[in-house]
């Protein structure tokens, strides 16, 4: 099966009218595994705009993401503001399957979007993310359930990436894209995070490198307003 060849089939068959359409390119890269999918963003004039369908497509499981230009925009603000890019980092890497003339300024609005990198943490976050990645710890170490601990460990794991992204400037990522944010941010720290996957004495020592370069361990103290 041909990637390309089948995700602009169903661009041809399922939206004839499209303004511009992208393939994600990890379909057609050295990424793609056995249960790859074709993610395809799809950019019409207007309604049905905006909506998400999941499908079956020539065999491939697909997901179709379809905007029009104006809700390409609030998604490029709303993935902007949770620091996970998924739509402008589709558009600006993706294979190109239709142009009606738009889609070298649609890719170019999503390069500008990576470009200009995510917010910064307030310090309000950053003191809510050393306070939940120290309980983490913390349990981590008390825990004698090998199933608890194997849970509590991946939610250091996660928390441990997601707080030194943040403190570098670098996006997040759910899943696997967390691990491919990490190593594109700092691949040094993503080498010694994989290898401490299973080892968590290890975990702890980077979850504790990475909270001292955010101020260090932080519990007692910490106060909120109730929500």
């Amino acid at each position: 099966m041909d990637p390309v060849e089948d995700a602009r089939a169903l661009v041809s068959d399922r939206f004839p009218a499209a303004f511009a359409a992208f393939l994600c390119p990890g379909v057609v890269s050295s990424l793609r595994t056995a249960t790859s999918d074709l993610d395809i963003v799809v950019v019409l004039a207007g309604p049905p705009a905006p909506y998400r369908e999941s499908l079956r497509w020539r065999g491939w499981p697909t997901e179709t993401f379809v905007h029009d230009r104006d809700s390409l925009e609030i998604f490029f603000a709303k993935d902007t503001a949770r620091r996970r890019p998924t739509l402008a980092r589709m558009c600006a890497d993706g294979v190109t399957l239709a142009d009606a003339g738009v889609a070298t300024e649609v890719r170019e609005r999503a390069q500008a979007v990576l470009a200009a990198g995510p917010p910064a943490a307030t310090s309000a976050e950053l003191e809510e993310r050393r306070y939940g990645l120290t309980d983490l710890v913390d349990d981590l170490a008390g825990s004698t359930d090998p199933g608890e601990t194997a849970v509590i460990g991946w939610n250091v794991w996660v928390a441990t990436a997601e707080l030194a992204l943040i403190q570098a400037g670098g996006w997040l990522g759910s899943g696997k894209w967390l691990l491919r944010e990490l190593r594109t941010t700092d691949p040094d720290l993503a080498d010694r995070m994989v290898a401490a996957i299973a080892d968590h004495r290890q975990l702890v020592d980077l979850a504790d490198e990475v909270l001292d370069r955010a101020g260090g361990r932080f519990w007692a103290g910490y106060r909120v307003p109730a929500r």
